[in-house]
């Protein structure tokens, strides 16, 4: 489980195929403070680690995770956002992510506000019942808030640390993104396409 709030960023050091899938090494400074099989959310996608040193970490990344997410875009040089799981008794800052992409975004637009910076974010059709306005989306793993929505994008409005403490900084259209919604509302559409009304 993650927050959504960005510890760092790092940079794709090396994509090695492996049967099926592909090693990811990211190298970040957060790879000293690592243990084998620590659960890093890497763009949003919850990856396990399985090789370390001071300066760098590596993951498999399953068919089924290269299919459903951006990160299979990813090339040498690529920046990261990272995150370490959500340890017990911690403040709880953005919202519940759990590092389970629900599908891929495009960034359609990109508009300077003053120091804030708003962006367009397009999603596929079958997302569309999981947002909602002033609700929460983690877009490549940062916890936000949804400004206004319509059928098939949504704007979000960035705060200055955000622009420059993750990714988005370097967001422009065309970029794709991994989605994840938020949590508490699919739960609740399960439970409504299936009838539940009480406990």
């Amino acid at each position: 489980m993650f927050t959504g709030l960005i510890e760092t960023t790092g940079l794709v050091s090396a994509l090695t195929a492996v049967p099926g899938g592909q090693r990811l090494r990211i190298e970040t400074l957060l790879a000293a403070d690592l243990t084998i099989g620590d659960s890093v959310a890497t763009n949003g996608v919850c990856l396990t680690v399985i090789e370390r040193d001071d300066t760098c970490w590596s993951a498999d990344v399953s068919p089924e995770t290269l299919r459903v997410t951006a990160l299979g875009a990813l090339g040498v040089g690529a920046a990261v956002n990272l995150e370490r799981s959500l340890a017990v008794g911690s403040r709880l800052g953005g919202h519940f992510v759990q590092g389970h992409v629900d599908g891929t975004g495009r960034i359609e637009s990109v508009a300077d506000e003053g120091d804030f910076h708003r962006v367009r974010v397009s999603f596929p059709p079958r997302l569309a019942p999981y947002f909602i306005e002033k609700g929460s989306v983690a877009v490549d793993g940062i916890s936000l808030t949804v400004a206004s929505l319509d059928a098939a994008t949504f704007d979000v409005q960035i705060i200055p640390h955000t622009w420059t403490a993750t990714t988005l900084g370097l967001a422009t259209p065309g970029t794709l993104v991994n989605l994840e919604c938020d949590m508490v509302g699919k739960y609740v559409l399960r439970g409504v396409s299936l009838g539940v009304t009480h406990a």
